[in-house]
Order: structure tokens, then sequence, then C-alpha cells
């Protein structure tokens, strides 16, 4: 049924794949956000006059919908986004490893670039194609769910292979740690990245913050279509008076056909309690923060390339899993770095000002660069509930809920993905393809 109206709650990146889309259906839409900014948990943020990131984000060349829908909106990706292929490079004196994929038609571009990886030995290149290779054959799957380490083991990867490019990799794709991470859905994230074509598995880098991505120009559009949005506006509550719903907010009540709830998880949870308690309760999830740690240097300072890994060892206070470069992505950022620790509650939980200490510390030995020891300024931003817990056999709700004309989306909600930005995107659009089924 084609609703006429429809509600969208929370303008993440899924809420305005959702208003988007079911605008171009000639649905009309009306989009509540609390925040200021767009973006939900991939969004810009003002701290202290400067715009940064709640968190740096890589997405890869597989996530069509995502660049689809950029396009749509009149954006235009390659000019936004850095196009690398597919790496793990570790940089300076780190005992690493620097492999880069070729530009070959796959799946010659990684057997190509895994022999030339410096940094490895035969032993761990074997290990490396093995796993790789298995893969392929499952067609990147699995009947019975395990643990990526579980995974590792059973495909006997070296402890070198492990700690220099699965454990970053788990780590940095599901925010979860692999020995209590989903192996079905990372290798879900192994067939975009390893098992896809070149281009596919190419990595994405922003250049431009991440409201700027997609979620501010989704909203422009959505107003030059004359869709109607609310900045600043929190849903209170949520009412069913027969067949209409109704949106409670501070200013006003409003009736619709239907609504997608499009916020977080715990805050979707929060909105459906009074409505549907037992329902509600299927969205506690546990969560893991994502911590990103800013350091403002001299214009003069540039790294090797625009994304280097580094080697976490948080007994010995080396919290961070990868730098980035910001001056190499935007020529208005040169000398910011910014030091991404994923699953990060324990890093979390130190002063501030202590973690940074020991971020710049890693960061200088790591590169052997003894100029990153004096930053200019430091900023730390936390999501503190930046996924859920990406946990082996995980129930995640569908889009559809048990309340006819009420759906959910996010990046939670049933996908064969991990809680990335394209999966929340894609849930957006199935739930707005339900809104006119």
């Amino acid at each position: 049924m084609q609703h006429k109206s429809v509600a969208i709650v929370g303008a993440g990146w899924a809420g305005c794949a959702a208003a988007v889309d079911l605008a171009r259906r000639g649905t009309s839409v009306t989009l509540f956000e609390a925040a200021r900014v767009a973006g939900g948990r991939a969004r810009r943020v003002d701290l202290d006059g400067l715009s940064l990131d709640n968190g740096q984000h890589i997405l890869l060349g597989a996530y069509h919908e995502s660049l689809r829908l950029m396009r749509q909106v009149g954006l235009q990706p390659d000019s936004l986004l850095l196009r690398l292929p597919l790496q793990m490079r570790y940089g300076g004196g780190d005992d690493g490893m620097d492999l880069i994929a070729a530009r070959l038609p796959a799946p010659l571009h990684l057997i190509l670039g895994v022999l030339r990886t410096r940094g490895l030995s035969f032993e761990d290149k074997l290990a490396l194609a093995r796993l790789a290779t298995a893969a392929r054959w499952m067609g990147w799957q699995l009947d019975i769910d395990c643990s990526v380490i579980e995974l590792l083991a059973r495909f006997e990867q070296t402890e070198r292979v492990y700690q220099l490019m699965w454990r970053p990799l788990c780590i940095a794709a599901l925010n979860t740690a692999p020995e209590k991470a989903s192996a079905k859905v990372f290798l879900t994230v192994l067939r975009d990245s390893l098992g896809a074509r070149r281009s596919a598995s190419d990595m994405l880098l922003p250049r431009v913050d991440l409201s700027a991505l997609f979620p501010d120009a989704a909203i422009v559009w959505l107003q030059k279509h004359g869709q109607s949005v609310h900045l600043g506006s929190r849903v209170r509550q949520l009412q069913q008076v027969g067949d209409v719903w109704h949106v409670v907010t501070d200013h006003n009540t409003q009736a619709f056909d239907a609504i997608i709830v499009a916020t977080s998880a715990p805050h979707a949870q929060t909105l459906l309690s009074p409505l549907d308690a037992t329902f509600a309760g299927t969205l506690a999830f546990d969560h893991a923060p994502i911590t990103t740690c800013y350091l403002q240097y001299a214009d003069s300072v540039r790294l090797s390339a625009p994304m280097l890994a580094l080697r976490d060892n948080p007994e010995n206070n080396a919290w961070g899993q990868y730098v980035f470069d910001r001056g190499q992505l935007n020529n208005a950022q040169a000398g910011l770095l910014a030091v991404v620790i994923s699953d990060s509650g324990a890093a979390a939980s130190i002063d501030q000002d202590v973690l940074e200490g020991h971020v710049v510390a890693q960061l200088s030995n790591a590169l052997q660069m003894p100029e990153l020891m004096a930053p200019r300024w430091c900023k730390t931003i936390t999501e503190k509930r930046a996924t859920f817990v990406c946990a082996p056999d995980l129930k995640r709700p569908s889009n559809a809920t048990p309340h006819p004309g009420l759906w959910l989306a996010g990046d939670y909600t049933e996908s064969e993905y991990p809680a990335t930005i394209e999966s929340a995107v894609r849930s957006g659009l199935r739930a707005a393809a339900a809104c006119c089924d």
C-alpha cells in the first residue's frame, strides 16, 4: 500500500536514505531530527570552534547504494572521496607490513599484492592466501557461526598475520574484538574487500566532513522537492489511533499514515517502549564505543600515506589502530592527524589528557617522527554507542514491526553487514520500499 504521508524519526544516514527514496516515489515526507546537524552517528561535530567528525570513517567501492544516493542528491562522489586500492600499510619504524592491492582485475589484484607485500614471511603469505582461498571456495559463508578467532585458528593463521592483518581489520570493520566477533559477518567484510572485484574493494576516504558527504545534501534535496525537514526537533512520543499515527514533539502533534523510526537502537527502544515494551526489549543490544583523537601539527607535517595502520597494545598504552592524514584528504586541514581507537571501552575510561599523551607517544614512536611529540592541540571525541557488539549469531530485528504502518531503519537491523554507513543506507531503503508495498 502506498502511504500518502510518512514521518521519519532520525536524520542519520538511514533516515535520510529513506526520506530521499520515499520522496522520489511521490510520498509526502516529514523528517524529524533532535540534533541541529544531520548524520546521526556519522556526522560533523563542532568542537571549540572546530568542525571535526565524530569519528573517522572509511567507505568501500562496494557501497553501491551509498554512492548512488550521493549522486541522486546532486553530489559527485569522485570529488568527495579519495579512492585508494585495498591496503594495509604500516609506516616508519613500526614492525609492520606493507600490502597494497595491484591495479589488476580480481583476483589478480590481491594475489600480486600479497606476493609483493613487504614485512611478511613466505609462511605468513601462505597463511593469508590459505584463508582467502578457502573463504572464496566457501562462498564467503558459514553454515554455523563462530568467533573470528576460531575461524582464523581453523585456517592456521600465523601470529604475525593475525596481529598485522586480521585483528586490526576485524576491530575496524566490526568494532568488536576477534575473540567475540561474528565470523559470518567478518566473512561478508572479506567478501567485499579481499573477494570483490578490484573497484569494489577500493577504499574510499572522505575529503569532506561526514555530514557534507550525504546528509546535508539530502536535507537540501528534500526541501527543494517540497518535503518537510525539522532539525532540532525531538520526537517525544508516538501514538497510534486506528490506522493513523501521531508524532508528538515539543512543539506540536502531527498525523501520518506511517512512521519509520530511524534513530539508533537505544533511542528507538526508548521511543517504542511505551507503545510496545515487549518489542522494544528486542532492541537492547550491547554497544561498543569508538574514540578519535585529533592532533594538530604544523602544516608541513605529512605522513607517508593518507592512512596508516598502527600496532595497538593496550597493555603498553598503545591504543590507536589507524592514523589518517587529514591534510592529504583536504588541503584546509594540513597537519591534522586523526588517530582511531575502535572498540575503545578501555581507552575511553582513561582521563582524556592522559589518553592523548599515550596516543601522541604511540604515534611518534611507531612512525619514527620525533616532531609528533609536540602537537599544537589535541581534541578527543568518543561516540559512546558507536555500534552494536557484532557477536556470533546475534539476533537483529527486521525492518517490519508488529504494528502496521511502523517500520525500523538503522545499521542494527537485520543485515549481512556490520554497523556501517552502507548497512544504514540499505536499511533505510528497505524501510522505504516496505512503506510502498
